[in-house]
């Protein structure tokens, strides 16, 4: 028996097998054990990024088992993204000390000992620190102290979300390293799996975390060079010696059906991250459409300046408005209005229509004027095209006098059209209706209409849209409201097919912007210079025609539409100066 016991001590992997064996586990996989391995014989600071469902969290548990088996007074501390999934660990680990015949020493004799969720002892001398604490990554770390830090699974959509969200993240990243006693053995773990494109386990790696990567597929020869030399010594042996491309690497734990299944349901994105272990699309070159292009400001509902001048100095970065989109790329406020504020040319209604289920019916309200574009208002509905929906984007259509509804047809045949000239009769609305139909690829389409424009700087956007956007489908879980964000389906869209799983909102925007293309050609300054020509020519004729009161106009400030009206040259009758 104490062969046996020393076996376990010597070898990890052991210890594994015979858990698993005690839990009435199937024996580790290929990828479990090499997982064990490199927790024993790797580095100080190491990081492990295997594809989700492979038993990181487990693997973990029975790592701190193993090395209090080994060593009694060593202590530990256990973080995770959540206080309750650290709790979790805790309890799940005491319960093995109680059933497991072979760790049953490691129970404390002592009454005195703590042994709650929160933390516990197992049979050592005396300590202020616990043997095992676990606590949550936004819980209380300071003032603790631990020869071995485990950091499972920290990264999860609540909390890497936003920019902010991540550098917040990796701030507390670096406060957890200060709780690592300093001794030669001690060491620091993280364990996960990337939830975004541009994941904080990337910025670890350049904290000198080595990565061990561990994907479900082998890559592609022409995908090798995104994993930086960092895959798991055994996928790279596989390799060499000819492993098929897109194999399965871990068929024990996941065969082919399977990961297809999961591709397919997760989109080719969130599989790529989560299975695959891939962040190259964080190359932002691949994403065209960035957040730092829009003009963000209050958009006036009837009115607007002649020109918005933007600048990407750091002093005009919104701070106060959630960012979505990539690292680094910032909503910026207009850094000057210009000219004179008049009412817009064209205000649209841009309907992208689906049916009900997981697909949102949206609707864009959008003005030009001078060829920029202000998007006041976007609505999304989940109730395909009901009556209630229609009737709410009219209710929108009426409080922005649309002139036009631009609406697609690729769905539903033009029944959406039927439908809303039916609601538009009843309620007395002077509408017109206009159907587009798409014959683009969806992606092509979109970036081909919005790039242009971004890269211009003519669309502006009212904050209350983002501010809206971000707070939209508050009932689902993290990661699905991403998908459904406008400014996280921008940020993400690029050429490649699927690329966004749910760009219902996108799509409408584009819509409604690809309706304006014509007017785009209109150059602003030219239009601002006809303009005030067309006002002293008329100021001039004035001067000529009622010396007088052009005179009282002109002390007044008047500009051409008001002395127009003051002399009832706009169908009314004349109105007195004094008036």
């Amino acid at each position: 028996m104490n062969n046996v016991l020393l076996a376990l001590k010597d070898d990890f992997k052991l210890f594994l097998q015979a858990l698993w064996e005690q839990l009435d586990l199937p024996s580790p996989t290929r990828a479990q054990y090499s997982i064990a391995d490199y927790l024993q014989h790797g580095p100080k600071r190491l990081q492990i990024q295997a594809f989700r469902g492979v038993g990181k969290s487990w693997i973990t548990g029975a790592f701190v088992l193993w090395t209090l088996f080994n060593d009694p007074e060593r202590k530990i501390m256990i973080i995770s993204a959540s206080k309750e999934r650290a709790d979790n660990m805790s309890i799940f680990l005491q319960k093995l000390i109680i059933e497991t015949p072979w760790l049953s020493h490691l129970q404390p004799k002592s009454d005195d000992s703590r042994w709650s969720r929160i933390s516990f002892d197992v049979n050592c001398s005396p300590h202020q620190a616990p043997s095992v604490k676990s606590v949550g990554i936004t819980g209380q770390l300071t003032g603790s102290r631990a020869d071995l830090m485990i950091l499972d699974d920290i990264e999860v959509p609540g909390n890497s979300m936003t920019e902010l969200m991540r550098e917040k993240l990796l701030q507390l990243c670096t406060e957890a390293e200060s709780i690592l006693t300093p001794k030669r053995d001690s060491r620091i773990m993280y364990l996960g799996t990337p939830q975004t494109t541009f994941t904080v386990y990337r910025k670890l790696a350049e904290r000198s975390y080595r990565p061990f990567v561990w994907p479900s597929r082998y890559p592609r020869k022409d995908k090798l060079s995104q994993y930086e030399g960092l895959l798991a010594p055994q996928i790279q042996e596989d390799l060499e010696a000819g492993a098929e491309e897109w194999g399965v690497t871990d068929p024990d734990r996941f065969d082919n059906d399977d990961l297809l299944e999961r591709e397919a349901s997760m989109g080719r994105s969130n599989y790529m991250l989560q299975f695959q272990l891939d962040t190259s699309l964080s190359d932002a070159e691949k994403f065209p459409l960035k957040m730092a292009d829009l003009v963000v400001t209050s958009v006036n509902p009837t009115t607007a300046p002649d020109s918005v001048i933007w600048c990407s100095d750091p002093s005009n970065v919104i701070k106060d408005l959630p960012t979505v989109g990539l690292p680094g790329d910032y909503f910026y406020s207009p850094m000057q209005l210009n000219g004179e504020w008049t009412e817009y040319t064209e205000t649209i209604c841009s309907v992208d229509p689906s049916g009900r289920g997981t697909d949102e019916t949206a609707a864009a309200f959008i003005s030009q004027k001078n060829g920029f574009l202000y998007l006041h208002e976007m609505r999304a509905y989940r109730d395909g095209y009901s009556d209630d929906t229609l009737l709410n984007i009219l209710r929108g259509c009426r409080k922005y006098k649309v002139t036009k509804l631009v609406i697609e047809t690729n769905f539903g045949d033009g029944i959406v059209c039927e439908l809303f000239k039916k609601h538009l009769q009843q309620t007395g609305l002077a509408i017109d209706v206009e159907e587009v139909r798409a014959n683009v690829r969806k992606e092509d389409r979109i970036i081909d209409s919005l790039e242009p424009i971004l890269n211009q700087h003519r669309l502006v956007v009212d904050r209350q849209v983002i501010e809206w956007d971000y707070k939209s489908n508050k009932n689902e879980a993290p990661e699905l409201r991403l998908l459904y964000m406008l400014f996280y389906q921008m940020s993400r869209m690029c050429r490649e097919k699927g690329a966004v799983k749910h760009d219902d909102r996108l799509d409408c925007l584009a819509q409604g912007v690809k309706y304006y293309t014509d007017a785009m050609s209109i150059n602003a300054h030219d239009t601002i210079k006809q303009r005030k020509r067309e006002e002293w020519d008329s100021m001039l004729q004035d001067f000529l025609d009622r010396p007088h009161r052009s005179a009282d106009h002109l002390v007044l400030g008047m500009n051409k539409e008001q002395r127009d009206k003051a002399n009832g040259l706009d169908g009314d009758s004349p109105v007195p100066t004094w008036v």
